[in-house]
């Protein structure tokens, strides 16, 4: 358990730096770059000891830690521009309901256990996370020329998390979480480096301090959040589409609430209603499998 509450607390400490990178004007891109370099050394200076780098390509777990590092930015590349042409609540919403697909994979895939305390708090948890994205009273409006960019963010965001299971219940022993999270940041922040030189060739990056100090402080809770994630779904007290339904649903209501305290954002009364079942879904949920 407390590693799922260490990785909830990761995420939503990520959720304040992004808002801090708009007050001092971080370019995103560049920040989250650097942040997957600074979250592989945070995994290799601080978890793993003597391990041969050379033998990483020929663990069982990388191949899938190649699609993640593409996914990582692919995913952040499609959520910019969802953003720029539909808006940051529509972002919002399809990665945070993207939940769906690694819960409906452990039910069905692992043969986790369901009942009617579980769905009702599925059920619940998504209809919170809908409702706290809202920014607006009218609801999101997507023109349909851009509704395939949020539906690959839900997707992409999806395969993501379902992947990171999969991997972490087939192929990643004990001993090589530090290393497996490490690697997927690595590739990102390779594939990254190359996103970066072609738009410097393009003139279209100028890479500064503030971006790379940005990047430092998001690495870190970002390793964090990935590694502790990984702990609580081979922790064995909760299955997998537990674990992702409070794991999501927790962040968006510490995120939320991180926001009126720390912000002072206003709230709608539908991101009202959208706390209170948060709150009941954590509750149907845990109390389904105690």
């Amino acid at each position: 358990m407390i590693y799922l509450l260490l990785s909830i607390l990761s995420s939503s400490v990520i959720f304040v730096i992004f808002k801090l990178f708009a007050k001092f004007k971080i370019n995103t891109l560049q920040a989250i770059i650097f942040n997957y370099f600074i979250a592989c050394s945070v995994g290799f200076l601080g978890f793993i000891k003597e391990t041969d780098i050379t033998q990483i390509p020929g663990k069982d777990w990388f191949p899938g830690t190649l699609i993640l590092g593409i996914l990582f930015i692919l995913v952040f590349y499609l959520a910019a521009i969802t953003t720029q042409r539909s808006g940051l609540s529509v972002v919002s919403v399809a990665t945070k309901m993207s939940v769906a697909i690694p819960i409906l994979f452990g039910i069905f895939y692992f043969q986790e256990s369901t009942g009617v305390l579980k769905i009702v708090g599925i059920i619940f948890a998504l209809a919170a996370v809908y409702l706290t994205s809202l920014k607006r009273r009218d609801g999101i409006a997507i023109r349909k020329r851009n509704l395939i960019y949020p539906i690959l963010v839900f997707l992409g965001s999806g395969i993501i998390d379902t992947l990171i299971k999969f991997l972490e219940a087939s192929y990643v022993s004990k001993t090589e979480v530090a290393l497996f999270s490490s690697t997927i940041f690595a590739i990102a922040g390779v594939i990254g480096i190359g996103v970066l030189i072609v738009q410097s060739i393009q003139g279209k990056a100028t890479i500064s301090l503030k971006n790379i100090l940005g990047g430092i402080a998001l690495g870190i809770p970002n390793y964090f959040s990935i590694y502790f994630l990984v702990m609580a779904l081979r922790g064995g007290k909760f299955d997998s589409s537990t674990i992702f339904t409070i794991n999501n649903v927790a962040i968006v209501l510490v995120s939320t609430l991180l926001g009126i305290l720390i912000f002072k954002e206003r709230l709608i009364p539908k991101n009202w209603i959208g706390i209170a079942l948060a709150i009941i879904s954590i509750l149907l949920v845990a109390n389904s499998v105690i």
